[in-house]
């Protein structure tokens, strides 16, 4: 695609795409149909549309485009996970990654380049936040992954906070739910944060997707040292506000918890999470630690992330480990990092 030159329509909605119509002088209804085009049956290609005229076809095509960018690099894991290397409108680049797992096949997004949380443990939090990606950004991560025929489920855990970035995250969730595009059930996609409080209420009242929220850690102030977003959105203030909801089976609150050795293993960080989370309709994944260069922190070892799991769930708290896939071409959660690749390009 040509940037400079060429508008994309991917990221666009039905008043958006008529606003394009419009300017080429076709009638409103022809929205509809590049929407189908575009999200239901995912063209390639403006000359695709063939309900529409050639003529039309070709006064789109001198100003738009579908607006594809395939990923620039590709690595792959012993274990199958493929991470995907894609350029951004602005000329950045961000990494996604794609987990098969039987019939099951997950695609972890990112929604900014880089991010402002500077979360501790996280080498996306090192790289610093660099700019948020556009609609087009996020869905082109899944309109141009080869595996999208494969896709079941879809997360926002990759680079950046999905609150921090929020009207593209909505926009981008809405597509993908729309009757007449990708039509998917808000099950299949899970949305997270470290706790936004403003970006929460606005999500939790506008959408009726999945909601992971990073904990790792029940202590404010332990919680700060490892995740200094604690001193703007802490655990006191947006507990509450889940607490308050009616979380049935249609939506799934979870809460992400790594496990470090020795730092948030403990029978009395066991016990405070209990405390916490026990009155809420909610689960907790517990997910291995991937040790980054310079780090103070550890992963904690199996018997204890078992005994862990045992605990909350004898305690009322569902709990599960998450599998590690990745590690070895650093897809692991808490690896992605673009930082690397830019240095490259300049």
């Amino acid at each position: 695609m040509d940037k400079k030159t060429l508008k994309p329509l991917l990221g666009l909605g039905i008043q958006e795409l008529k606003e394009v119509a419009n300017s080429v002088n076709l009638p409103a209804f022809a929205a509809k149909q590049m929407f189908g085009w575009i999200y239901q049956k995912h063209a390639q290609d403006i000359q695709e549309m063939t309900n529409i005229s050639q003529k039309a076809r070709t006064l789109l095509a001198e100003s738009y485009c579908i607006g594809i960018m395939p990923p620039v690099e590709t690595k792959r894991s012993v274990d199958g996970t493929v991470k995907y290397l894609f350029p951004t409108l602005s000329g950045d680049t961000v990494e996604s990654v794609f987990i098969p797992d039987k019939e099951r096949g997950t695609l972890c997004v990112s929604c900014q380049v880089g991010c402002r949380m500077g979360c501790k443990f996280c080498m996306t939090g090192r790289q610093g936040f660099q700019g948020h990606l556009t609609a087009t950004d996020i869905l082109n991560q899944i309109y141009a992954l080869p595996e999208r025929d494969k896709l079941t489920n879809i997360v926002f855990m990759g680079q950046g906070e999905p609150f921090d970035n929020l009207d593209n995250v909505l926009k981008v969730t809405e597509l993908l739910m729309h009757p007449d595009g990708w039509a998917w059930s808000p099950k299949r996609i899970t949305v997270s944060t470290v706790g936004v409080k403003k970006g929460m209420l606005r999500f939790l009242d506008e959408s009726p997707c999945h909601l992971a929220v990073s904990l790792h850690n029940p202590f404010a102030s332990e919680r700060k040292e490892m995740m200094p977003a604690e001193n703007a959105f802490s655990l006191e203030e947006f507990l509450p506000l889940l607490a308050e909801k009616d979380w049935t089976h249609q939506r799934r609150l979870s809460f992400e918890y790594i496990v470090f050795g020795g730092m948030n293993d403990t029978p009395r960080h066991a016990k405070e999470l209990v405390r916490l989370l026990s009155p809420m309709e909610c689960r907790v994944n517990l997910i291995r630690f991937h040790e980054i260069p310079d780090s103070p922190f550890r992963n904690s070892n199996e018997e204890t992330m078992i005994w862990l799991r045992d605990y909350l769930t004898q305690h009322g708290v569902t709990t599960t480990i998450r599998a590690s896939r990745g590690q070895d071409i650093w897809a692991a959660c808490g690896l992605l990092n673009t930082k690397h690749m830019q240095s490259k390009q300049e």
